[in-house]
Order: structure tokens, then C-alpha cells, then sequence
């Protein structure tokens, strides 16, 4: 029996590596099946899918010219036979959601100056404008408000 690029065979898993796995194939010849071969989804540890001494299907892809053989295993086996990941620890939990905040007096202030600007045509130097002047006294109030908290300017 010669091995023929295309052909599938049974082997046997002989070793794993971080980068793929070695197959023996009839005849007594070795292959490599790539870590990106071994299945149709992400693979990020081998090990999760093969183990030393375990029988897979593989496809012949390749015989280079220093006489490597690669293999694939995902086109050997079809979508529903391919082999599924070995559960390794539960997935995290979803991180609550942050609650909701009351709105700071320059929020507020700013909410109320966005509701008495003019809707509508309006020139591009009058939007800054209206912007520049609530920005202002948006940022007046905040100091203010921190001037406050902390006593005034002396402190600092």
C-alpha cells in the first residue's frame, strides 16, 4: 500500500506538541497534523482535542521535498464528525451591569441648555457659539461645586 497525496488513512496519535501532533500511518510512516488542521474551529491547546494513543482519521495533503508528510484532520472528517474539544473549566461570568447614576447639576444645566437652542437652519459659527457659552458655565459650575467640597481655594 503507497501512501497517495488525497488518500485517507487510520492512524495513531504517537506525540503532541504546542504545534500539532504526530500520526502514524500504515506502512509504518509518520505524519504531522498542523495545530490549524486538527479542527474546523480555533484551536488554542491541542490537548483539548487529541491524546497520545488515540486512532483519528487523517487526509494525506502533502509530501514535501525533504519527504515530510502533512496531514489534515479536519478535511478528513465531515462538520458533524469532527472531533469536539474536551471541556476544561466553566466559562466566567458575565460582569454585572453598572448602575445608573444621578445626574450631576452641570448635566442637568447642560440638558436645559440643549433644549432652549433653536432647532432647525442654523449657521455652523452659531452652534459653536451656543456650545462654547454652555460649555463655560458648565465648567464655572464644577468649580464651583469643587471649590465647595473642599473649602474654598485655599486647600489645595
Amino acid at each position: 500500500m503507497d501512501l497517495e497525496i488525497g488518500g485517507v488513512y487510520e492512524g495513531k496519535v504517537t506525540g503532541i506538541t504546542k504545534f500539532g501532533a504526530f500520526v502514524k500511518l500504515p506502512m509504518g510512516k509518520s505524519g504531522m497534523v498542523h495545530i490549524s488542521e486538527v479542527a474546523s474551529t480555533y484551536v488554542d491547546d491541542i490537548n483539548n482535542f487529541l491524546k497520545v494513543g488515540q486512532d483519528v482519521t487523517v487526509k494525506l495533503v502533502a509530501i514535501d521535498q525533504q519527504g515530510r508528510i502533512n496531514l489534515s484532520i479536519k478535511k478528513a472528517l465531515s462538520q458533524e464528525q469532527a472531533p469536539a474539544p474536551r471541556p476544561t473549566r466553566p466559562a466566567p461570568k458575565p460582569a454585572p451591569a453598572p448602575r445608573a447614576a444621578k445626574p450631576s447639576a452641570g448635566e442637568l444645566q447642560f440638558a436645559q441648555d440643549q433644549s432652549t437652542l433653536p432647532k432647525g437652519d442654523e449657521s455652523f459659527e452659531n452652534k459653536l457659539k451656543a456650545f462654547l457659552q454652555s460649555s463655560e458655565s458648565r465648567i464655572s459650575d464644577l468649580k464651583s461645586q469643587n471649590d465647595k467640597r473642599s473649602g474654598g481655594r485655599r486647600r489645595k
